[in-house]
Protein backbone atom coordinates (compact mmCIF):
# COMPACT_ATOMS: atom_id res chain seq x y z
CA UNK A 1 0.00 0.00 0.00
CA UNK A 2 1.52 3.31 -1.02
CA UNK A 3 2.03 6.14 1.41
CA UNK A 4 0.26 9.42 1.14
CA UNK A 5 0.58 12.65 3.03
CA UNK A 6 -2.05 13.41 5.61
CA UNK A 7 -3.52 16.86 6.01
CA UNK A 8 -3.53 17.72 9.71
CA UNK A 9 -6.18 20.39 9.26
CA UNK A 10 -9.54 18.60 9.40
CA UNK A 11 -12.82 20.10 8.30
CA UNK A 12 -15.72 20.16 10.73
CA UNK A 13 -17.27 17.20 8.88
CA UNK A 14 -14.12 15.08 9.12
CA UNK A 15 -14.79 11.88 11.11
CA UNK A 16 -11.95 10.70 13.33
CA UNK A 17 -11.37 7.04 14.12
CA UNK A 18 -11.02 5.78 17.70
CA UNK A 19 -8.52 3.15 18.86
CA UNK A 20 -11.33 0.60 19.13
CA UNK A 21 -12.65 1.38 15.65
CA UNK A 22 -9.20 1.21 14.08
CA UNK A 23 -8.56 -2.19 15.67
CA UNK A 24 -11.91 -3.44 14.36
CA UNK A 25 -11.14 -2.38 10.80
CA UNK A 26 -7.53 -3.51 10.98
CA UNK A 27 -8.47 -7.02 12.12
CA UNK A 28 -11.33 -7.28 9.64
CA UNK A 29 -9.24 -6.14 6.66
CA UNK A 30 -6.36 -8.45 7.51
CA UNK A 31 -8.64 -11.46 8.03
CA UNK A 32 -10.58 -10.93 4.80
CA UNK A 33 -8.00 -9.42 2.46
CA UNK A 34 -4.58 -10.16 3.93
CA UNK A 35 -3.70 -6.44 4.05
CA UNK A 36 -1.77 -5.56 7.20
CA UNK A 37 -2.57 -2.06 8.42
CA UNK A 38 0.09 -1.03 10.91
CA UNK A 39 -0.35 1.85 13.35
CA UNK A 40 1.42 4.05 10.82
CA UNK A 41 -1.50 3.46 8.40
CA UNK A 42 -4.15 4.76 10.79
CA UNK A 43 -4.36 8.23 9.24
CA UNK A 44 -4.29 6.70 5.77
CA UNK A 45 -7.30 4.48 6.55
CA UNK A 46 -9.16 7.36 8.16
CA UNK A 47 -8.60 9.58 5.11
CA UNK A 48 -9.48 6.90 2.57
CA UNK A 49 -12.86 6.15 4.16
CA UNK A 50 -14.08 9.74 4.62
CA UNK A 51 -15.83 9.85 1.24
CA UNK A 52 -17.76 6.65 1.99
CA UNK A 53 -18.82 7.85 5.43
CA UNK A 54 -20.00 11.16 4.01
CA UNK A 55 -21.86 9.54 1.10
CA UNK A 56 -23.68 7.07 3.35
CA UNK A 57 -24.33 9.50 6.19
CA UNK A 58 -22.28 7.76 8.88
CA UNK A 59 -21.10 9.97 11.75
CA UNK A 60 -18.67 7.42 13.19
CA UNK A 61 -16.61 4.46 11.98
CA UNK A 62 -18.37 1.94 14.24
CA UNK A 63 -21.67 2.50 12.42
CA UNK A 64 -19.96 1.96 9.08
CA UNK A 65 -18.28 -1.20 10.40
CA UNK A 66 -21.64 -2.59 11.57
CA UNK A 67 -23.15 -1.81 8.17
CA UNK A 68 -20.45 -3.89 6.47
CA UNK A 69 -21.13 -6.82 8.80
CA UNK A 70 -24.86 -6.73 8.02
CA UNK A 71 -24.54 -6.32 4.26
CA UNK A 72 -25.60 -9.60 2.60
CA UNK A 73 -25.01 -8.27 -0.92
CA UNK A 74 -21.27 -7.79 -0.23
CA UNK A 75 -21.39 -4.43 -2.02
CA UNK A 76 -20.15 -2.68 1.14
CA UNK A 77 -17.24 -5.11 1.31
CA UNK A 78 -16.31 -4.45 -2.29
CA UNK A 79 -16.45 -0.68 -1.73
CA UNK A 80 -14.21 -1.02 1.34
CA UNK A 81 -11.47 -2.96 -0.44
CA UNK A 82 -11.52 -0.55 -3.38
CA UNK A 83 -10.97 2.28 -0.90
CA UNK A 84 -8.16 0.74 1.14
CA UNK A 85 -6.22 -1.10 -1.55
CA UNK A 86 -3.65 0.91 -3.46
CA UNK A 87 -2.81 0.02 -7.02
CA UNK A 88 0.00 2.36 -7.97
CA UNK A 89 2.38 0.56 -10.30
CA UNK A 90 3.98 0.89 -13.73
CA UNK A 91 5.19 -1.23 -16.63
CA UNK A 92 8.36 -3.27 -16.00
CA UNK A 93 8.33 -2.33 -12.33
CA UNK A 94 10.28 -5.47 -11.36
CA UNK A 95 12.58 -5.87 -14.37
CA UNK A 96 14.64 -8.65 -12.78
CA UNK A 97 11.53 -10.83 -12.57
CA UNK A 98 10.80 -10.40 -16.26
CA UNK A 99 14.44 -11.06 -17.16
CA UNK A 100 14.23 -14.35 -15.25
CA UNK A 101 11.02 -15.21 -17.08
CA UNK A 102 12.59 -14.72 -20.51
CA UNK A 103 16.03 -16.15 -19.79
CA UNK A 104 15.17 -19.06 -17.49
CA UNK A 105 11.53 -19.92 -16.84
CA UNK A 106 10.03 -19.74 -20.33
CA UNK A 107 12.84 -21.63 -22.13
CA UNK A 108 12.62 -24.54 -19.67
CA UNK A 109 8.82 -24.69 -19.52
CA UNK A 110 8.28 -24.31 -23.27
CA UNK A 111 10.93 -26.95 -23.98
CA UNK A 112 9.33 -29.41 -21.56
CA UNK A 113 5.85 -28.82 -23.00
CA UNK A 114 7.08 -29.32 -26.56
CA UNK A 115 8.66 -32.64 -25.61
CA UNK A 116 5.27 -33.80 -24.34
CA UNK A 117 3.45 -32.47 -27.39
CA UNK A 118 1.57 -30.06 -25.18
CA UNK A 119 1.11 -26.45 -26.27
CA UNK A 120 -1.15 -25.24 -23.47
CA UNK A 121 0.92 -22.66 -21.59
CA UNK A 122 -0.95 -21.59 -18.45
CA UNK A 123 0.07 -18.32 -16.76
CA UNK A 124 -1.60 -16.59 -13.81
CA UNK A 125 -0.91 -13.08 -12.57
CA UNK A 126 -2.44 -13.42 -9.11
CA UNK A 127 -2.38 -9.77 -8.03
CA UNK A 128 -2.81 -7.94 -11.29
CA UNK A 129 -3.59 -4.48 -9.88
CA UNK A 130 -4.37 -2.08 -12.75
CA UNK A 131 -3.03 -4.43 -15.41
CA UNK A 132 0.56 -3.35 -16.02
CA UNK A 133 2.16 -6.63 -14.92
CA UNK A 134 -0.15 -9.04 -16.81
CA UNK A 135 0.14 -6.98 -19.99
CA UNK A 136 3.94 -7.11 -19.73
CA UNK A 137 3.71 -10.89 -19.30
CA UNK A 138 1.44 -11.16 -22.35
CA UNK A 139 3.86 -9.07 -24.43
CA UNK A 140 6.92 -11.07 -23.39
CA UNK A 141 5.24 -14.43 -24.04
CA UNK A 142 4.26 -13.31 -27.52
CA UNK A 143 7.76 -12.04 -28.19
CA UNK A 144 9.35 -15.24 -26.92
CA UNK A 145 7.13 -17.61 -28.90
CA UNK A 146 7.34 -15.40 -31.98
CA UNK A 147 5.96 -16.98 -35.15
CA UNK A 148 4.88 -20.04 -33.14
CA UNK A 149 2.56 -18.03 -30.88
CA UNK A 150 -0.62 -18.85 -32.80
CA UNK A 151 0.15 -22.56 -32.43
CA UNK A 152 -0.07 -22.24 -28.66
CA UNK A 153 -2.88 -21.76 -26.20
CA UNK A 154 -1.03 -19.07 -24.31
CA UNK A 155 -3.66 -16.80 -22.84
CA UNK A 156 -3.18 -15.27 -19.43
CA UNK A 157 -5.40 -15.10 -16.33
CA UNK A 158 -5.11 -11.93 -14.26
CA UNK A 159 -6.92 -11.54 -10.94
CA UNK A 160 -7.27 -8.84 -8.33
CA UNK A 161 -9.57 -8.11 -5.42
CA UNK A 162 -10.32 -4.51 -6.42
CA UNK A 163 -13.09 -3.87 -8.93
CA UNK A 164 -11.72 -0.38 -9.57
CA UNK A 165 -8.30 -1.78 -10.44
CA UNK A 166 -9.80 -4.41 -12.72
CA UNK A 167 -11.91 -1.85 -14.57
CA UNK A 168 -8.78 0.19 -15.24
CA UNK A 169 -6.93 -2.92 -16.41
CA UNK A 170 -9.68 -3.96 -18.82
CA UNK A 171 -9.67 -0.51 -20.46
CA UNK A 172 -5.87 -0.67 -20.73
CA UNK A 173 -5.30 3.09 -20.79
CA UNK A 174 -2.14 4.38 -19.10
CA UNK A 175 -0.28 7.64 -18.63
CA UNK A 176 3.08 8.51 -20.17
CA UNK A 177 4.63 8.16 -16.70
CA UNK A 178 3.44 4.57 -16.22
CA UNK A 179 4.64 3.48 -19.65
CA UNK A 180 8.01 5.23 -19.53
CA UNK A 181 9.96 1.99 -18.90
CA UNK A 182 8.46 0.15 -21.88
CA UNK A 183 11.13 -0.58 -24.54
CA UNK A 184 10.49 1.26 -27.86
CA UNK A 185 9.87 -1.97 -29.80
CA UNK A 186 7.19 -3.13 -27.36
CA UNK A 187 5.61 0.32 -27.22
CA UNK A 188 5.33 0.30 -31.03
CA UNK A 189 3.96 -3.25 -31.20
CA UNK A 190 1.51 -3.21 -28.32
CA UNK A 191 0.38 0.38 -27.61
CA UNK A 192 -1.73 2.98 -29.38
CA UNK A 193 -1.18 6.63 -28.51
CA UNK A 194 -4.66 8.00 -27.88
CA UNK A 195 -3.83 11.38 -26.32
CA UNK A 196 -0.76 13.56 -25.84
CA UNK A 197 0.19 11.76 -22.63
CA UNK A 198 -1.91 8.58 -22.75
CA UNK A 199 -1.46 5.16 -24.33
CA UNK A 200 -3.84 2.24 -24.71
CA UNK A 201 -2.94 -1.43 -24.99
CA UNK A 202 -3.79 -2.62 -28.49
CA UNK A 203 -7.06 -4.50 -28.69
CA UNK A 204 -5.54 -7.83 -29.80
CA UNK A 205 -3.39 -7.95 -26.65
CA UNK A 206 -6.24 -6.90 -24.36
CA UNK A 207 -8.17 -9.91 -25.67
CA UNK A 208 -5.31 -12.19 -24.63
CA UNK A 209 -5.66 -11.33 -20.93
CA UNK A 210 -8.66 -12.54 -18.95
CA UNK A 211 -9.30 -10.28 -15.94
CA UNK A 212 -11.33 -11.67 -13.06
CA UNK A 213 -12.02 -10.59 -9.46
CA UNK A 214 -10.53 -12.99 -6.94
CA UNK A 215 -9.59 -12.79 -3.26
CA UNK A 216 -6.30 -14.56 -2.56
CA UNK A 217 -7.50 -15.20 0.99
CA UNK A 218 -10.02 -17.72 -0.36
CA UNK A 219 -9.21 -21.19 0.88
CA UNK A 220 -10.24 -22.85 -2.38
CA UNK A 221 -8.88 -22.03 -5.81
CA UNK A 222 -11.55 -22.30 -8.54
CA UNK A 223 -9.16 -23.57 -11.20
CA UNK A 224 -9.45 -26.95 -12.89
CA UNK A 225 -5.87 -27.09 -14.19
CA UNK A 226 -2.45 -26.26 -12.78
CA UNK A 227 -0.46 -23.21 -13.87
CA UNK A 228 3.06 -23.34 -15.26
CA UNK A 229 3.89 -19.79 -14.19
CA UNK A 230 2.40 -17.71 -11.37
CA UNK A 231 3.36 -14.09 -10.72
CA UNK A 232 2.43 -13.28 -7.14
Amino acid sequence: METEQTNTFYSKNFVKISDEEFDLFRSFIYKNFGINLTDAKRALLMNRLQKILKKKGFTDFKSYYNSIQNDKSLSELSELIDAVSTNHTFFFREKVHFDFLINNALPRIVSDLKKRGDKDLRVWCAASSTGEEPYVLAMLIREYLGAEYNQWSAGLLATDISNDALNTAIKGVYSEERTSQVPPKLRLNYFDKIEADKYQIKEFLRKEVLFRRFNLMNERLPFKKHFHIIFW
